[in-house]
């Protein structure tokens, strides 16, 4: 967190206080020593993030994947706790060239939507597991997420993530500035704690759902999606392909259910 002068008005008059906003600041993502990315994110949990972005881009599958994973030592950059350094295997292939323009063209509005989820597809095949769930399996997550998003309490101004598994236990929750980085710190967790794939577990964000966090999902081979608010059409046409059960608008038992719809039962 981070305290800023404010000014507060109600009515007539003004009062001058300080108040806690959340932190922002660049992240630079090095691999192999090349640098491949730059992500605006909440400084905390970086090298899950770093891992679930390795992850969820497809650089890796899994935590072995990765041989080491650190943050630049003071000295070697002028803001060391805001570089990332990673080293991968031996024996992992790593283009790039390929990933900086795969990552360019994923965030371009000059791809169309067909192709992206071709390439999702291509990269992460559709879920084969029977995992299912009950609806009422759903109706307590959001509160399970609220009342573990500290920083969100603070300031207001952090989306959230957490997973779940099949008995509804909660195995990790992290906040972030951009919900596809609370995403990737969540899956990033999981690879480092060595529990990829995440069969037979939800994932549940805070916001909407987009087509990047079904991809990331899917990456991670996560059968099942929830949220507070709504889908995009992208997201629930890839969750229909990939196999996914996408859970939004979830109010209570109230919800609504897209996707991979069979693998959600009344009881």
């Amino acid at each position: 967190m981070h305290e800023v002068s404010r000014s507060r008005f109600a009515g007539t008059g003004a009062a001058q206080d300080e108040d806690r906003v959340a932190r922002e600041e660049p992240l630079e993502i090095q691999v192999n020593g090349a640098s491949i990315a730059v992500v605006m994110r909440t400084p905390g949990d970086d090298l899950d993030l770093v891992a679930g972005f390795l992850v969820t881009e497809r650089i890796v599958a899994r935590e072995a994947e990765i041989a080491s994973l650190h943050h630049a030592s003071t000295g070697e950059a002028e803001r060391a706790d805001n570089v990332v350094r990673a080293m991968l295997a031996d024996n992992v292939a790593f283009d790039v060239e390929r990933l900086r323009r795969n990552l360019f063209a994923s965030s371009s509005c000059g791809v169309c939507g067909k192709a992206s989820l071709e390439q999702a597809l291509a990269t992460a095949p559709p879920l084969g597991d029977s995992t299912r769930f009950r609806a009422t399996f759903f109706s307590a997550l959001p509160e399970r997420l609220r009342e573990a998003q500290r920083v969100f309490d603070a300031t207001g101004g952090l989306h959230g993530a957490a997973l779940f598994d099949a008995d509804g236990a909660r195995l990790c929750v992290r906040e972030d500035v951009g919900r596809h980085n609370a995403v990737d710190k969540v899956i990033g967790w999981a690879a480092r704690a060595q529990r990829l794939p995440l069969s037979g577990c939800a994932l549940l964000v805070s916001g909407r759902v987009s087509f990047e966090i079904v991809q990331k999902a899917l990456a991670a081979r996560v059968p099942a999606i929830a949220a507070v608010s709504a889908p995009t059409s992208l997201a629930v046409e890839l969750a229909e392909r990939a196999g996914i059960a996408l859970v939004a608008f979830l109010r209570g038992e109230k919800m609504s259910v897209y996707g991979a719809r069979e693998r959600i039962s009344a009881d």
